[in-house]
């Protein structure tokens, strides 16, 4: 996959590459935050589109996300989101959607930094633009869709110039899935109620009457939703429902970061865990998980690859290191007060009979299934027999799910 990244200019243009002056293309337009199902639908689409006809598949991405860019620019007069300004809501880094991008079979991806002055760019150009530089013949876009300033660009006005210039066709596709819900505008302290019991939390939302659920949507202000969304997926992670979210995900939900020192407190327990920093990704409610700890490799060589992708095709990964993990978020409850450390934390622990040295390689964590909330125990004797039983629960879901 080639991949482009595009800064604009001071007045917003932006210098869009030139892919082919006989070959068409077929492009689509968003954000893609998580790559959930509705997304793949659209991209799926584009895929199918490009190969009957012959035609580039691109797809062009933003970053930041918008949401993000214009509510940053909203509480700080106008100005773009500083570089390290991290984005908490984000559930997937760009980089991680470039990958998944590559897997599924797309020919060119377009990252655009997005900026106030870019925000600022008319519908019109940017299809003027998408038409001349990249040779679109169709666009693809998802049912609720808008392009340009002040989203002016609806479905119903691209179209309009769509059969109106003759230049491109528009092909609206159903990424909406099953219907709407609502979502709490804010997520913080939702997961204690659901996560009070011992077993898997799930969507509180699915066992509400009608009456129940507008009493509680009113009383939480919450918004109405596409169930295929990354709104509702930050709120499914949030409230620790994993199952639910991998479904809407269309996959297991995963973070990456880089593995550095810690207390080593596992060690003596043992359960060495890899601690985890510098996360991407949107890291779900405090607890137990089983999952996956996937080796990327050496830090360096991340990002020595990532640079080089810039520029070129990108080259099929080696075979990852990957090993089912018993994964721990929280802020270390029995011996937090102990330490005077209160800041959470993510670990893994894989479970493999190998010694693993991974400090200083970048892991994914893919989290396949909630165990348990964090607790404070008595002791480290309790403790240790609980991270016993947690890998012993991890092992039998990674078996049974047939990825191990």
């Amino acid at each position: 996959m080639k991949t482009y990244r595009l800064n604009p200019a001071a007045n917003g243009s932006v210098d869009w590459p030139l892919l082919d002056r006989e070959r068409k293309s077929v492009v689509t337009i968003g954000a893609f935050d998580g790559l959930h199902r509705g997304h793949q639908a659209v991209l799926e689409r584009v895929l199918e589109t490009a190969h009957k006809f012959d035609l580039f598949s691109v797809v062009i991405m933003f970053e930041p996300r918008p949401g993000f860019a214009h509510a940053y620019a909203k509480q700080h007069d106008g100005a773009d989101v500083p570089a390290d300004v991290h984005d908490a809501d984000m559930l997937m880094s760009v980089d991680r959607r470039l990958e998944l991008l590559d897997e599924m079979g797309i020919d060119v991806a377009i990252v655009v930094h997005y900026t106030m002055a870019f925000a600022q760019q008319t519908y019109l150009s940017f299809l003027g633009n998408l038409v001349g530089k990249l040779g679109m013949r169709t666009l693809v876009l998802g049912k609720d869709a808008a392009l340009g300033a002040e989203r002016k660009g609806t479905i119903e006005r691209i179209n309009m110039v769509a059969e109106g210039t003759g230049t491109f066709e528009l092909d609206v596709v159903d990424d909406c899935g099953p219907g709407t819900t609502r979502v709490p505008m804010k997520l913080e302290g939702l997961a204690a109620d659901v996560l009070a019991g011992k077993s898997e939390p799930s969507d509180p939302r699915a066992t509400m009457t009608k009456a129940e659920f507008r009493a509680w949507s009113k009383k939480r202000q919450a918004k109405l939703v596409r169930e295929w969304s990354s709104t509702n997926i930050r709120f499914l992670l949030n409230s620790g429902c994993i199952a639910e979210a991998n479904e809407l995900l269309g996959r297991m939900h995963s973070v990456q970061g880089e593995v550095v020192h810690g207390e080593q407190r596992g060690r003596t327990l043992g359960f060495p865990t890899a601690n985890v920093d510098d996360i991407e990704g949107y890291m779900p409610a405090d607890g137990v998980y089983a999952g996956w700890l996937v080796d990327l490799g050496e830090a360096a060589d991340t990002a020595e690859a990532a640079d080089t992708a810039e520029t070129a095709e990108t080259e099929s990964a080696e075979e990852l290191r990957r090993w089912p993990a018993a994964i721990s978020i929280g802020t270390k409850p029995t011996y937090s007060e102990e330490t005077g450390l209160h800041e959470r934390v993510l670990e893994a622990y894989a479970v493999t009979d190998d010694w693993l040295e991974l400090y200083g390689h970048r892991v994914r964590v893919e989290f396949a299934q909630f165990l348990r909330p964090q607790v404070k125990f008595d002791s480290s004797e309790q403790l240790k027999a609980a991270l016993q039983h947690n890998v012993e629960q991890t092992l039998a879901i990674c078996t049974q799910n047939g990825t191990e």
